[in-house]
């Protein structure tokens, strides 16, 4: 039977990024399948894969027709999210696809992959 597995960011430095990513989501790196070019993340509870980081030498899109959520509580803590995601290295971006009152912000790993912080308060869907 078919199963969905976990993410994998194409990234140009995976021990970067293995850092940034799992300070980001409280991962752990494992050992399993690591190497220069590739690195799995896992939950810090045990309970299995989160993420996968693969070496690419492709440029990160711009518009990613695929990207990740990362889903908050309340408006302030998505503002608290945000600014600790930039202490660690992302950046906002300048995305001029916001709707009027938007409830997520984008923003780009150190690789330039774009993830957005959404404020499920304020989600069109309620939460």
């Amino acid at each position: 039977m078919l199963r969905l597995g976990f993410p994998v960011l194409g990234v140009s430095d995976v021990p970067r990024a293995t850092v940034f990513w799992t300070s980001a989501l409280n991962l752990v790196a494992t050992d399993e399948w690591a190497s220069g070019r590739w690195r799995t993340l896992e939950h810090t509870d045990g309970s299995g894969r989160a993420l996968a980081l693969m070496y690419s030498e492709s440029p990160p899109e711009p518009y990613p027709r695929l990207h990740l959520d990362l889903l908050v509580d309340t408006t302030e803590e998505q503002e608290a999210e945000v600014a600790r995601l930039r202490r660690l290295g992302a950046s906002e971006v300048a995305w001029d696809h916001y709707p009027a009152n938007p409830d997520f912000v984008v923003l780009a790993d150190p690789d330039g992959n774009r993830f957005c912080v959404v404020d499920l308060s304020r989600a069109p869907s309620g939460g």
